[in-house]
């Protein structure tokens, strides 16, 4: 996902102003052992990034971002703040990638075969407590979702957060006795 960017001047209340009625996002980009950087992104390319993406996914979609100097980095969308009226991106928090370090992100857990579970069938529904799972990983190891197959479960069944299959190149950060899925009486 590529996203164009540009230096932003000083942390100023009526700079930040202005660059939204320009219709730019003031956003900021954070790097390890450095100084944050002030950037803005512009409002109709993000959103037009965020109508591919998937619900749910924006937290490991890694983001090619190109300055005016033609200059990529990689980075990860860690915060959005919206405006409470109408839920307008007014800034966002990147964290720079960097290949050979490791870095925390939230990945979402999705349920498969909800249509065929035999709960389902019998008058139950699917409850789930955990929607999301933090990993420690390299940047290359991003997974988009982690999947749970709950067609066998029955009513009053549960998985757990041990019954994803996090690969061993990913460190969970979880409890992984937790319930991350039960099927309840309606």
């Amino acid at each position: 996902m590529k996203l164009q960017t540009q230096k932003r001047p000083a942390e100023k209340k009526r700079e930040v102003n202005r660059l939204r009625r320009e219709g730019f996002i003031p956003a900021v980009i954070y790097r390890r052992g450095q100084t944050a950087e002030n950037i803005a992104v512009n409002e109709s390319e993000y959103a037009a990034l965020l109508r591919t993406v998937e619900p749910g996914r924006l937290s490991t979609r890694v983001f090619t971002l190109t300055n005016e100097d033609g200059a990529t980095r990689k980075a990860i969308l860690k915060e959005v703040q919206y405006n409470i009226i109408n839920y307008k991106p007014i800034h966002l928090d990147f964290e720079e990638l960097h290949e050979d370090e490791s870095l925390n992100v939230k990945v979402p857990i999705e349920c498969t075969g909800v249509v065929d579970c035999v709960g389902v069938k019998l008058g139950g529904a699917v409850r789930q407590p955990i929607r999301t799972i933090r990993v420690n990983c390299l940047p290359k190891d991003i997974p988009d979702a982690f999947f749970l197959d709950i067609r066998a479960m029955a009513l009053y069944d549960t998985k757990r957060l041990s019954d994803l299959d996090i690969p061993q190149t990913m460190k969970p950060l979880a409890n992984l006795d937790e319930v991350a899925v039960v099927i309840v009486k309606r």
